[in-house]
């Protein structure tokens, strides 16, 4: 079961402003669960798999390039 946020609001407003969004917080706290539940059309990417995180740090291109082509 999804548990609404008071922040959704604040968060579509920024998208809206900004290219980019910055979310920070405690661990497991909903932050992935509340932006993957308002942004069902977003890819998403997480940085706890370790390759995924090594790529990115060391070829950002390659990086990006295969996340868009997901």
């Amino acid at each position: 079961m999804y548990i609404k946020r008071k922040l959704e609001k604040l968060v579509l407003m920024a998208l809206e402003q900004f290219p980019v969004c910055l979310i920070t917080g405690a661990r497991q706290s909903g932050k992935s669960t509340m932006l993957k539940n308002l942004l069902k059309n977003y890819r998403y990417v997480s940085f706890d798999d370790p390759k995924a995180r090594q790529m990115a740090k060391e070829d950002p291109r390659l990086f990006l390039s295969r996340t868009l082509l997901l």
